[in-house]
């Protein structure tokens, strides 16, 4: 390092007014080692955050400093830089004028950086300062994921494939020699993985190739390049060849399966293709193997219902059945009910469509429809294992009912899914499959119906204000104390803006006693035994879900949104 760029730094570092004289010689002793920028050192040794150092830099330099959370950026000025160049030295351009191009950038000390965007964009360059997980969120808004991969892709027109036909294994050979298309594939898991997506869709349109993420149950569109319709074909085809699919084959429905290995983590991915007027649609299922199970406390469950729960799992028999929608939570309660009884005293084994976690001490049977696997068959086999506990992932038809039923009639515990609205509902479908009503008074012992509502993100929530007349109109309680629990959304970094992070449930507990066994014999409606039920100490979805947002743990909103048609 020259003298007086020595110089000018230590002034720099005075100035800011954070670091002492050892700190300082630390830091200028270590510039330009490894290609570490000094930004980045301080951050390392902690001597002080990002932010906190680039804002009093800003002040010593008479630059600005930008959280970019609000910035608004035009096309033109986005193409004036190429996307290479912007992952490459992490920055992004925020304004064109006058001849020179603004770009925020968390390392103000780096005249390389500036030479290289001059030669790059013929223009004099402007540095307004930024942290780099700012300048991260506002690339993948502005330019899209893996947009430098689609440039490269661009740049290569062996990798262009507009036409779906055109595409065969040589073609995708050469491809995944050069990488990009692997790469951008990739690019697109790691960010759903990031952003802790469950699902990931690849839904062709007429002009564009749309990606969408689902986050706590909700989808959202996921920044892409523009450009990337001209890939479609190509990435279609590489997502089919990771999942063993017959890339030929565009006319009907795949299945398939995706092994990977995230930073440390196992995903399981369960592949599904479609066709569709403009393409195959592509729906990826993320499942991470090594995520450990939830317990039971964590689900959501109130105190009593917990109590009870726990009470009926440690019982030698009966059935044990969790209600509700595709995506409501069933098996995670399930799975987290087996994790608290699974010892070696107890055989425990489970049939699965597919297996979602993998328990240790626990024989998992994944269904194969396609050689005659069905649950039914597998759970006839399944008793001649001499089981103490089954699953049963769930119960589609008469068969598998009338043998999950028998089986708990024969001392064994038997847990399994159903999809109907309500807990009473699961009562009348096995009446409605043809289950006698003697047997299913005589065999179910309880039912959880469920739902998953975005729990509210810790850090920004809000005090809510919502008049006393809404609160009336939709049931809220009245108790003042509960009223002035209620909190809404606000947004920030942490939860990406949503105002939410993570999911909690809303249960409803239908114990099957002595009051609700003479209404399950006389096939009396579902209604009639919700009402028993309530009548008894039953606390409703919509009910539990009021509880939550008095506790300040979701909204009302939320509840609304996935219980208010139950009631």
């Amino acid at each position: 390092m020259s003298a007086t760029r020595y110089t000018r730094l230590e002034t720099i570092l005075h100035g800011t007014g954070l670091f002492s004289e050892e700190q300082i010689r630390s830091i200028l002793s270590s510039e330009g080692a490894e290609n570490t920028s000094i930004t980045s050192k301080i951050a390392e040794q902690g001597y002080a955050s990002e932010e906190e150092f680039l804002v009093a830099v800003a002040k010593v330099m008479k630059l600005e400093y930008s959280g970019l959370k609000e910035i608004a950026v035009d096309t033109e000025v986005i193409t004036s830089l190429p996307a290479k160049v912007v992952f490459q030295y992490n920055v992004i351009p925020i304004a064109l004028e006058n001849g020179s191009i603004t770009v925020a950038s968390n390392d103000p000390f780096n005249m390389a950086l500036v030479d290289a965007l001059r030669v790059v964009t013929g223009k004099k360059i402007k540095i307004m300062l930024s942290s780099s997980s700012e300048i991260a969120k506002a690339v993948n808004r502005f330019y899209g994921v893996g947009a430098d991969t689609v440039e490269r892709m661009m740049a290569d027109s062996s990798a262009d494939m507009a036409d779906a036909d055109a595409i065969g294994k040589m073609d995708l050979t050469e491809l995944d020699q050069e990488a990009s298309i692997v790469k951008f594939v990739n690019q697109v898991i790691w960010q759903a993985f990031k952003d802790r997506a469950t699902d990931i869709h690849f839904e062709p349109m007429e002009d564009e190739l749309r990606i969408r993420y689902r986050i706590d149950g909700v989808l959202h569109q996921t920044s892409m390049p523009p450009q990337l319709k001209r890939f479609q074909a190509a990435i279609i085809s590489r997502i089919k060849v990771m999942s063993n699919m017959d890339i030929a084959e565009k006319r009907l429905p795949q299945d398939g399966r995706i092994g990977l290995n995230v930073r440390g983590d196992e995903l399981d991915i369960r592949v599904s293709t479609m066709p569709t007027v403009y393409g195959e649609s592509i729906s990826l299922r993320l499942l991470t193997k090594g995520t450990g199970l939830i317990q039971i406390e964590s689900i959501g469950l109130g105190k009593q219902d917990q109590e009870a729960i726990t009470r009926l799992i440690h019982r030698p028999h009966g059935i044990i059945l969790s209600t509700g929608p595709t995506g409501s939570g069933k098996s995670t309660s399930l799975y987290a009910f087996l994790h608290i009884i699974n010892s070696v005293e107890r055989r425990i084994i489970t049939i699965e469509e597919p297996i979602e976690y993998e328990m240790p001490g626990i024989n998992q049977i994944d269904v194969k429809s396609d050689i005659g696997l069905t649950f039914a068959l597998g759970l006839r086999h399944i008793l001649r294992q001499d089981p103490d506990v089954i699953m049963v992932g769930e119960i589609r038809d008469f068969e598998t009912a009338e043998i999950a039923i028998r089986a708990s009639l024969t001392g064994h515990l038997v847990f399994s899914t159903l999809h109907t609205n309500d807990a009473s509902g699961a009562v009348t479908r096995l009446l409605d499959m043809g289950v006698e009503p003697f047997l299913v008074s005589s065999s179910l012992t309880a039912v959880l119906a469920q739902r998953l509502v975005r729990r509210l993100c810790p850090t920004c929530k809000a005090l809510g204000d919502y008049t006393e007349e809404f609160l009336n109109t939709i049931g809220f309680p009245e108790d003042p104390e509960a009223r002035s629990g209620i909190k809404k959304t606000a947004g920030c970094d942490a939860c990406r803006n949503t105002g939410f992070s993570g999911r909690t449930g809303l249960f409803e507990l239908l114990l099957v006693t002595e009051h609700i066994r003479p209404l399950i014999i006389a096939r009396e409606s579902a209604s009639a035994i919700k009402q028993m039920a309530v009548q008894h100490g039953t606390k409703t979805l919509i009910s539990d879900g009021w509880e939550k947002v008095a506790q300040g743990k979701t909204t009302i909103e939320e509840v609304l949104r996935v219980a208010a048609e139950e009631e």
